[in-house]
């Protein structure tokens, strides 16, 4: 009897050696199938997704208030396609094209979930034009808004939810 149930410990012992080398295996091959981080070409002076949304940040806190003018392009009125072009002509070195239409078509696009500093959020009014700024983190982003001038607002609350349209990474992060 005694070498009977010796005989099917020794087995037992056998069988979770042979699963836990299996599941070894098995993580060795997840693991090394794990995708890998994008390595991108950095911007210089910017040392980071927090040094972007700092200088972003900063800058838009320059431009509060300016009042929105349709096609304009200095501090005494603005739209949103030219400050999204300014702010990351200044800041980035990255020239875009004038209209939010055109610079819908620039970039990566990215989904809500996958946001970051600097991606562009585009937004699809009731008048049908769209409408540009430049995101910053946890929901906020900085833009021109029609009857306030530059502020900063959030993609999350209802009319700008009910708005989205579709956003673009242009940085190199």
């Amino acid at each position: 009897r005694i070498h009977i149930l010796l005989r099917d410990f020794k087995a037992r012992c056998m069988l979770s050696r042979v699963i836990h080398a299996m599941a070894a295996v098995m993580l060795l091959v997840v693991i090394g199938c794990a995708p890998r981080p994008m390595v991108r070409p950095e911007i210089p002076g910017v040392q980071g997704l927090g040094d972007v949304e700092q200088r972003l940040r900063s800058e838009a806190e320059q431009w509060e208030n300016t009042p929105h003018h349709l096609g304009g392009n200095g501090r005494d009125g603005i739209d949103c396609s030219g400050f999204v072009a300014l702010l990351n002509q200044k800041l980035f070195g990255i020239e875009l094209p004038r209209t939010a239409e055109e610079q819908a078509g620039t970039g990566t696009p990215v989904t809500r979930d996958q946001l970051q500093a600097g991606d562009l959020v585009f937004f699809l009014l009731a008048t049908k034009k769209p409408h540009v700024g430049i995101y910053l983190s946890h929901g906020e982003f900085v833009h021109v808004s029609n009857s306030r001038g530059v502020m900063i607002s959030n993609v999350n609350d209802g009319y700008w939810r009910n708005y989205y349209w579709t956003a673009r990474r242009i940085l190199p992060m």
